[in-house]
């Protein structure tokens, strides 16, 4: 009997050290991030959390989909890279049950040129590179992001500024089928979100996200040749948001966290780090 005992109590013991070891600390929020604008908000938000009681154990990721997964699967309790369409496909089209908790700031996106070589070497524009739209050529390439909702929101901006229009139910998962009129004869390349600097030296124009822009050293505010209206449906639509497991909206830690993200403190730390680059969905009222 005793030994029954005994071996019970090792396995209650040891279910609830994997649970533990699951779970994580209710006092410590694990949470995935992209580098920039992201991580570097989390790590100031950081001390923040610390004086509510709360740890934030930051893990920096470089592409879309792992954090998400990471979040379904309970390795972190939540993630902070995405908008609210990018979230939505993402559950539908992985089953997933992610949900956001609040929206923190929004990254215009901009048209780029070749800003370096414009900046940098004054003494000439090099072939295969426009420095303004107007002098877009007739079947000049410009790149936009691969991912479903991105790829939308880069070519209303395309439409915003003139260049093309979409289908009047195109909605925000347009494609490039979704083009009713394009009179330049634009070739709209799909390039991975991450690449899209990189990709400046072989396009006319790229539209590029908001942290890879700044990843790259490029400012939507000063570098860009055409920006989202502020005014508009996109700066709601996507806000970039803080995003946990449907089930875990009201987990102190995770309210704490929402809480500071979306105050007045980050809200001017955005404000003077990104210079118009990030704008913060809360301007600190």
């Amino acid at each position: 009997m005793k030994r029954i005992f005994a071996l019970t109590l090792v396995l209650v013991l040891a279910f609830s050290l994997i649970g533990c070891a699951k779970g994580g600390d209710s006092k410590t929020v694990r949470i995935g991030a992209s580098p920039t604008p992201h991580k570097l908000i989390l790590e100031y938000a950081a001390p923040l959390m610390e004086e509510k009681g709360y740890k934030l154990e930051i893990t920096e990721y470089q592409d879309y989909v792992i954090p998400n997964t990471a979040v379904e699967s309970g390795e972190l309790d939540a993630n902070f890279f995405q908008h609210t369409p990018y979230l939505e496909s993402f559950n539908e089209e992985n089953g997933t049950h992610l949900v956001s908790v609040g929206a923190v700031h929004y990254e215009p996106f901009g048209i780029y040129g070749n800003v370096a070589a414009v900046h940098y070497d004054p003494f000439g524009l090099y072939a295969g590179k426009t420095k303004a739209i107007a002098d877009l050529a007739d079947g000049a390439t410009i790149a936009v992001p691969n991912d479903g909702s991105n790829e939308a929101r880069a070519l209303y901006l395309l439409q915003q500024e003139g260049l093309i229009t979409l289908k009047a139910d195109a909605g925000f998962t347009a494609t490039v089928l979704d083009i009713a009129e394009n009179p330049k004869n634009l070739n709209i390349v799909e390039v991975a979100a991450a690449q899209l600097p990189r990709s400046l030296e072989d396009v006319d124009m790229a539209v590029i996200n908001g942290n890879y822009a700044i990843q790259a050293g490029l400012n939507a505010s000063t570098d860009a040749l055409a920006v989202e209206s502020a005014e508009g449906d996109s700066a709601k639509t996507y806000a970039n948001i803080l995003c946990v497991k449907e089930g875990n909206e009201n987990n102190e830690a995770i309210k704490a966290l929402a809480e500071i993200l979306t105050g007045a403190d980050v809200a001017q730390y955005i404000n003077e780090t990104f210079g118009g680059a990030v704008v913060p969905m809360n301007q600190g009222e």
